[in-house]
């Protein structure tokens, strides 16, 4: 059921971002013949509609159905294989040449960042790193088998005859502990609650803001809900990443005449896009175990931004470079600002 909805969102994705990239009657053969635009009632002079841009003629057999559904999810026509390339490898050239007015060759940035987003929160379902059930038990599993470790090496160091007799009282006490730990653990496990990040703190906090509190005991009372509504609200609220990353990335270049808000709005769409990416190839590699290759991802960011500064404004090096370090602390700003709102909305849903 989990890889179904997995499928589902990245599909939804597809679904969704070729609602917002344009693209641009019936015979027994599933073809219509008809002399007028059954979209718009315009007159046909050619294989498109002059007046709305669609097809002329509308297929209406089973291979033309799952034909547009391709179309839909992948935009097989050629848009997403050229985009792609120059997102990944020029992203600073595919960001200049769609504001300068290419725009059919290339899958738009919005069309472009709502299928990245489903395909990412896709394979997070997938892996089960979105699932509070799923990581809370590996996280779980993984500690009980720790302290497991710990008081199994503590009673061979107290049963080994050259143990110092006066350190004996010291090792069961860390036994003692390390005991008490393990049946915390093993009764979360068996609750299936993923309590303990609240449950190990303070009953109550002190703050002279009621909303805080009341949000604190609301996390603290149901954190499954809490997460659960964290993850719903991003995939609802994803697109507010655009907004508030704009007016950093127009800081960069303050009341300049030839870079417009319009731009930056591409810039970051694209940008975004390309991370989403990467955290959906991060986590399916680390997925099939794959783990070496995290320290080289967290370089892959930087070095991407530079370079779409450097194609898509023509700054010179050191222009990208420090625009580039300002644009690396943006990121940690606007993530935080967009996770905060996230837990926020998720509290008073």
């Amino acid at each position: 059921m989990g890889n179904l909805e997995a499928l589902g969102d990245a599909v939804a994705g597809g679904v969704l971002g070729r609602a917002v990239e344009p693209k641009a009657g019936e015979g027994s053969d599933g073809h219509t013949h008809e002399t007028n635009c059954l979209n718009c009632g315009a007159p046909l002079q050619g294989p498109f509609c002059s007046a709305c841009g669609q097809h002329a003629h509308v297929h209406r057999t089973l291979s033309a159905f799952f034909h547009d559904f391709a179309h839909g999810v992948l935009h097989f026509e050629g848009k997403i294989w050229r985009t792609l390339p120059l997102l990944v490898w020029k992203p600073g050239e595919l960001t200049r040449r769609y504001i300068d007015g290419q725009r059919a060759r290339f899958v738009s940035p919005i069309a472009l960042f709502l299928f990245t987003v489903f395909l990412m929160f896709g394979v997070l379902s997938l892996t089960g790193n979105a699932n509070p059930h799923i990581g809370s038990e590996r996280d779980l599993a993984a500690a009980e088998k720790s302290k497991t470790g710990q008081i199994a090496r503590l009673q061979q160091k107290r049963a080994d005859p050259k143990t110092d007799q006066s350190d004996l009282l010291d090792i069961d006490e860390e036994i003692k502990s390390n005991k008490e730990d393990l049946a915390l653990i093993q009764d979360l496990r068996k609750r299936g609650v993923t309590e303990a990040t609240f449950n190990s703190g303070k009953e109550h906090i002190n703050s002279d803001i009621p909303w805080v509190e009341e949000a604190y005991h609301k996390a603290k009372q149901n954190p499954e809900l809490l997460l659960y509504k964290v993850k719903s609200n991003s995939y609802k609220w994803s697109w507010a990443l655009i907004p508030l990353s704009v007016p950093f990335l127009w800081l960069l270049f303050p009341f300049s005449r030839r870079f417009r808000l319009y731009d930056h709005t591409v810039f970051v769409t694209y940008s975004l896009s390309f991370m989403t990416i990467l955290v959906s190839a991060g986590v399916l590699l680390s997925a099939v175990g794959v783990n070496a290759v995290a320290p080289v991802i967290l370089f892959i960011p930087p070095v991407h931004m530079y370079r779409q500064l450097r194609g898509a404004y023509g700054c010179s090096r050191w222009g990208a470079l420090w625009r580039t370090s300002v644009l690396i602390l943006v990121a940690v700003i606007v993530l935080t600002a967009f996770v905060l709102m996230m837990g926020a909305l998720g509290v008073f849903d």
